[in-house]
């Protein structure tokens, strides 16, 4: 397919158009299934970049963060959020600094400058976040196939698990801390419908009101996945279930890079035999379920991701002088014109 050519059509005009792109974007490259190279012919194109902030957006009162265009999947974020995510190794946009040469849609000699930091962003940070974006995949998967093979009694269980465990440190922030406490457990149901449900005790005084309103969207959201009722389109859910499962050994490869070679690679052409048969449904069961050869997949990279953090030479945090002084050095650049 040609990109470039795509760029130059009226359904992307807004990267020449708009006020905070056009000639201030540095780096543009492709996102997704078309970066890793598993891509079908369902599959979206999806473009992820990097653009200058205007001297009002520095100095001045306006504030330009990112600009999303969800019509053609394409996410630009400013060039200061881009290196905020890049220190904490945010995979979405780890990816964009390990591409191909011939993904870059677009790239300024700025944008090379930023490709030749790359080590500035690579630490054992890595081991958190692709960890935690594999383990969110994971819950994913666990949590969609709970709904349909699980008794109510286990999905209950299982959603009350997933409750505790898609908050990295609920426990630790609200279980007991000195506005009160808060206990979830399992218990005979209330509901008629229902042999058990999940229970809360709490007790609160002098809560703020956004920590409090924060705590019952984060539950609520699982809970809420879990109580979708309607038709249910299967081969959708089998499609999706496989995706989520694809990128859950794509996550734990490209950790496994970072921390073993220090270099990002998006796209996993060395890897497509696992990863495509993964997607095609090459390890799903009839009724949904993944065979143990899958999980067996799993346990081995979650293995070999502990065994790549203990060996990594990485440092645990970024040089943040380093850091400060290219970023001060980019955003100079783009005040005086100078990109």
């Amino acid at each position: 397919m040609d990109y470039r050519a795509l760029m130059q059509t009226g359904e992307y005009k807004f990267l020449r158009t708009n006020e905070h792109l056009g000639n201030r974007i540095i780096l543009l490259g492709l996102g997704g299934s078309h970066a890793y190279g598993t891509y079908n012919e369902e599959s979206d194109i999806d473009l992820r970049g990097a653009a200058l902030s205007r001297q009002s957006d520095l100095i001045g009162l306006t504030k330009f963060e990112q600009y999303e265009d969800h019509n053609t999947d394409t996410v630009i974020y400013s060039f200061n959020k881009l290196v905020r995510l890049l220190l904490e190794c945010n995979p979405n946009t780890c990816e964009l600094l390990g591409l191909d040469e011939d993904q870059y849609l677009l790239k300024t000699p700025l944008g090379q400058e930023l490709l030749d930091h790359t080590e500035l962003f690579l630490t054992k940070r890595a081991v958190k976040s692709f960890g935690g974006y594999a383990g969110a995949q994971l819950r994913r998967l666990q949590n969609a196939i709970a709904r349909d093979t699980m008794t109510q009694t286990e999905r209950e269980r299982h959603i009350l698990d997933s409750v505790k465990n898609s908050l990295d440190d609920f426990n630790r922030r609200y279980k007991t801390f000195p506005n009160g406490k808060i206990r979830l457990y399992i218990d005979d149901a209330v509901n008629p419908d229902l042999d058990s449900e999940i229970f809360i005790d709490a007790s609160y005084t002098h809560l703020p009101l956004r920590d409090y309103e924060g705590m019952w969207a984060v539950m609520n959201h699982v809970v809420r996945d879990y109580d979708k009722i309607g038709k249910r389109n299967r081969k959708k859910d089998s499609n999706h279930l496989n995706k989520h499962a694809m990128h859950l050994i794509r996550l734990f490869m490209m950790a496994i890079d970072i921390l073993e070679r220090g270099e990002i690679r998006t796209n996993r052409k060395d890897d497509l035999g696992l990863l495509l048969k993964i997607r095609t449904g090459g390890f799903q069961k009839a009724d949904g379920t993944f065979q143990a050869e899958f999980y067996e997949i799993v346990s081995d990279y979650e293995k070999k991701l502990e065994e790549a953090a203990a060996r990594s030479m990485l440092p645990d945090e970024p040089d943040m002088k380093q850091v400060g002084d290219f970023v001060e050095y980019v955003n100079l650049r783009s005040i005086q014109g100078g990109f």
